[in-house]
């Protein structure tokens, strides 16, 4: 079975075009590979599908928290889109192991690298986008990103590892924070970065990554799990601790993978969960049970149930 057909099957969803979504699942390095077995890479699907993906998270946080102004809206919508958070929905249906890598790629762990993930994420999206419609598109989006959506999570642990400490430290000692490439070794292609972050001459983190931004907010998130663990040494009672909760969004956050973490491949991946068809308004004939036809797929999907946890006799 080819991955297309297979990843169509795993998703329940009446994919017509497997081989647009098949294109979808082929990365640049496998096209240079096998140049006799693929027509084209991913790439400009994934160009569409970040406008879809944009579009669906804008539109669904728009409706679901009228009481959010713009900053917070957009801040939240960050943290949904960022390359962290899409290589975060990309691990709940285990898209990595669909791709078609080259043998380097692959070898280099690919599969788990969040950059790739959430670009082939997107190049997906754009193939149903292309196959099936914008509703059912973003409807596919809506209810895998159901748990972000309705998340109340505060606004400073929706940021970047990078913003959250530059408010920080701006906030108490007015400097900010300052980083210094350390090395970077590796073939050209396979570059691994290493980065200091440093306030005031003094280093407080240390990070690594294939880029040097990823390497950046590594340090950063290095940096803010130091500043975690010095604000529960000092005691929850003290102004420090304080500001350092309010800014980095620490207090009742013990999650060191949450939306705003460094690009890496969590421990345990998140369990498959199967889509309700008829939530996102694909299942065949179901307009009459839908109740009223004015309401659309987000402001269906806000109130029915979105997906169930895979059985072990569905694998």
């Amino acid at each position: 079975m080819r991955p297309a057909a297979a990843l169509a099957e795993r998703l329940g969803l009446p994919v017509r075009d497997l081989d647009l979504l098949q294109q979808a699942l082929i990365h640049s390095s496998y096209l240079h590979e096998h140049r006799d077995l693929a027509a084209g890479h991913n790439e400009r699907l994934e160009f569409l599908g970040d406008s879809v993906v944009s579009l669906a998270i804008s539109n669904a946080l728009y409706r679901r928290r009228p009481d959010d102004d713009e900053g917070v809206l957009s801040a939240r919508r960050a943290s949904i889109v960022s390359t962290a958070g899409l290589a975060r929905l990309a691990k709940r249906l285990e898209l990595g192991s669909y791709l078609l890598l080259g043998e380097g790629e692959s070898q280099r762990g690919g599969r788990h690298r969040p950059a790739l993930l959430a670009s082939a994420f997107e190049a997906v999206v754009g193939a149903l986008y292309l196959d099936l419609g914008y509703d059912a598109a973003s409807g596919f989006v809506t209810a895998l990103a159901a748990a972000e959506l309705t998340s109340d999570r505060p606004l400073g642990a929706l940021k970047s590892p990078k913003s959250r400490l530059q408010e920080y430290t701006q906030r108490l000692s007015g400097e900010r924070p300052q980083y210094r490439l350390v090395d970077a070794v590796g073939p050209d292609h396979d570059k691994v970065f290493r980065v200091e972050v440093a306030v005031g001459g003094l280093v407080i983190g240390v990070g690594e990554g294939h880029s040097r931004r990823i390497a950046e907010t590594s340090a950063a998130a290095d940096a803010i799990e130091g500043l975690r663990r010095t604000s529960e040494h000092v005691g929850s009672g003290s102004i420090d601790a304080t500001e350092l909760a309010a800014v980095l969004g620490i207090e009742g956050d013990d999650d060191p993978t949450d939306w705003g973490a460094p690009e890496v491949q969590p421990a345990v991946a998140e369990p498959w969960t199967e889509f309700d068809l008829e939530v996102l308004d694909l299942a065949p004939d179901t307009s009459a049970a839908n109740g009223d036809e004015s309401l659309t797929v987000d402001e269906r999907a806000a109130d029915a149930p979105t997906a169930r946890p895979i059985r072990a006799s569905d694998q």
